[in-house]
């Protein structure tokens, strides 16, 4: 099986998330540099905006970078001809099946990634010519599934025959190497870098995933069909008492609009949408993105020699 650098084109098989309104030119740019896939994520922008961060990325970088594309956006054609015109590397896609997208894409020289939450959607994306995909645990920040990372990642590595990603509760070595051992070719990492020197969030918003514990994040929206896992704060209390109260979908959804934007623009960090991983309580710093990659494959390696050292020995594993 081809593994993930050969299709991406990076130096370590490590994917950054792709955070809506957060993953720009300066995040991507600065993971690309550092031998990881940077995403630009196209989530509620404007073909014109992505097409401008595109231009950008490639005055930063002159390694491979991708862009992410939500398949429930109004604008996902535009979307899909801007990647198409502009020929990126790499396209992952989010929020459905991206089967009728993938023979333009590819005949246009784009590795296609979906992130799935399932094994059936997992194998609906491989027989439609899918290069990997990403397999994201409940444990992730932003939009989730159900099934956790740890019984997802074998489960699709048995089901498909294309590479699988691991994504969701994963944030340095350990977490890296835990993928492989499981199947997975490569990981996405989505909340580590929300810390990472070159990420554009405002500081409250890394200040607070630098302070949050285990137990400080929530799923809300479980009620409307759409979870999202945030840092606790006074907007997630709103939300999860009207879902406690049956309340319809119209008016969970009007309490959370623009709050995304409050959280990473305005530094709100008591009614904004903090979006994060349930690994925040494992981030514990700022760090340049290249620093943050080098040291997770760092720890991985080490874990590696450590067990294989224990091998030797005679102990038991």
């Amino acid at each position: 099986m081809i593994n993930i650098c050969e299709i991406t084109g990076t130096e370590y098989p490590i994917i950054q998330g792709a955070m809506a309104r957060i993953a720009d030119c300066h995040l991507a740019a600065a993971v690309s540099n550092g031998g990881g896939l940077g995403i630009i994520a196209a989530g509620g922008r404007s073909a014109d905006w992505l097409r401008e961060e595109i231009v950008k990325t490639r005055e930063m970088t002159e390694k491979p970078f991708g862009v992410n594309i939500m398949l429930l956006a109004d604008n996902v054609d535009e979307l899909i001809d801007v990647v198409c015109e502009e020929k990126v590397s790499v396209v992952t896609t989010g929020a459905g099946n991206p089967g009728k997208y993938i023979p333009r894409l590819k005949e246009n020289g784009i590795k296609v990634i979906p992130v799935v939450a399932s094994v059936a959607l997992a194998k609906r994306v491989a027989r439609a010519g899918a290069d990997a995909v990403i397999a994201e645990g409940t444990e992730a920040g932003g939009h989730i599934g159900e099934t956790a990372t740890m019984a997802m990642i074998p489960q699709m590595a048995d089901a498909v025959d294309i590479p699988v990603i691991a994504a969701g509760g994963i944030a340095d070595g350990r977490g890296v190497a835990a993928s492989y051992m499981l199947g997975a070719k490569g990981v996405q990492i989505g909340t580590r870098f929300l810390v990472a020197e070159e990420c554009t969030v405002a500081q409250s918003y890394k200040d607070l995933v630098i302070k949050a514990k285990d137990t400080d994040t929530v799923a809300t929206g479980r009620s409307t069909g759409h979870p999202v896992r945030v840092i606790k704060n006074k907007l997630t209390r709103q939300v999860l008492a009207l879902e406690k109260q049956n309340a319809d979908e119209e008016e969970i959804n009007a309490l959370c609009i623009g709050k995304l934007a409050a959280a990473v623009e305005d530094g709100d960090m008591e009614y904004g949408s903090v979006m994060s991983g349930q690994v925040a309580g494992l981030v514990k710093k700022q760090q340049p993105a290249a620093e943050i990659i080098r040291e997770m494959f760092a720890e991985m390696e080490e874990i590696y020699e450590d067990r294989n050292s224990i091998c030797r020995s005679g102990r038991t594993v």
